[in-house]
């Protein structure tokens, strides 16, 4: 089953989608994809990995780690599916990072791997642009590369785990404006979803809502203002967004309302 997030008629509810992706409402009113507008599906922390897939690290001529290099990003990054993201103006490359999120469903605190993926509600996926011009260190991106407002596109639903049942087994594909830029499979994945959340939980406590986005593979492009993106993760969801110039963003404030990620 997927569940969503959306926006109708100015109020936000929680809804489940049917087989044909056609929106059950609460009340068992049904309305297509395109009626709504797409809130991110979870909105806790996002603990996001770097170089956690070995053809991305060779891309980047790094050699794979050996422990995982885990960020975090905050809710005012994210925004929704069939919505808006800004290039910071004279930026010379933004890429995206096509990524399968893991979504924990009830707190979790020294798990460990065989007990897993019992602490999930389920998959999402997830955008997750970077500013490179403002990278400084590969292992740790700072704040200006990677928790801009708006910038992290999550969903457009979460699946639940059940069916899902070989997430390390999942292709994961990029496009901009049509054309196929990025193609890799989790199973390129140098630490799996049960290992992160014993590594997660055995020093602190996931909470519900809370987010592992497991990182990229190779395929890395620039993308500019005017471009529409797709990101998709197999059996799990295709994502699309467009990129627009920063001046354009904060100038319209039905773009900028998404940086609360609500």
């Amino acid at each position: 089953m997927k569940h969503a997030r959306i926006r109708h008629q100015g109020v936000v509810l929680q809804v489940t989608l049917d087989d044909e992706l056609n929106i059950r409402l609460p009340n068992g009113e049904r309305l297509s994809a395109g009626a709504v507008e797409w809130l991110p599906p979870a909105t806790g922390t996002m603990f996001a990995l770097g170089l956690n897939y070995a053809d991305h690290a060779r891309e980047l001529a790094f050699t794979p780690p050996t422990e995982p290099l885990a960020f975090i990003k905050s809710a005012g990054t994210y925004t929704g599916h069939n919505q808006v993201t800004w290039r910071p103006d004279g930026v010379d490359y933004m890429h995206y990072e096509c990524e399968l999120v893991a979504v924990i469903g009830k707190p979790a605190r020294h798990v460990k791997r065989g007990d897993a993926l019992d602490y999930l509600v389920g998959y999402t996926v997830c955008n997750d642009y970077a500013i490179r011009d403002y990278l400084e260190n590969y292992y740790r991106p700072n704040l200006r590369v990677k928790n801009r407002d708006a910038t992290t596109p999550v969903g457009p639903w979460i699946v639940d785990v059940a069916d899902v049942p070989d997430p390390g087994n999942l292709r994961l594909r990029t496009w901009i404006n049509g054309t196929l830029t990025q193609e890799g499979t989790t199973a390129d994945m140098i630490f799996d979803i049960p290992y992160l959340i014993e590594y997660f939980s055995s020093f602190m406590t996931l909470q519900p809502g809370d987010m592992i986005a497991t990182g990229t593979p190779e395929g890395l492009a620039d993308v500019v203002p005017g471009d529409e993106v797709v990101v998709e993760v197999e059996g799990v969801g295709r994502l699309v967004n467009r990129i627009v110039s920063e001046a354009a963003f904060f100038a319209n404030p039905a773009s900028t309302k998404h940086t609360k990620g609500v």
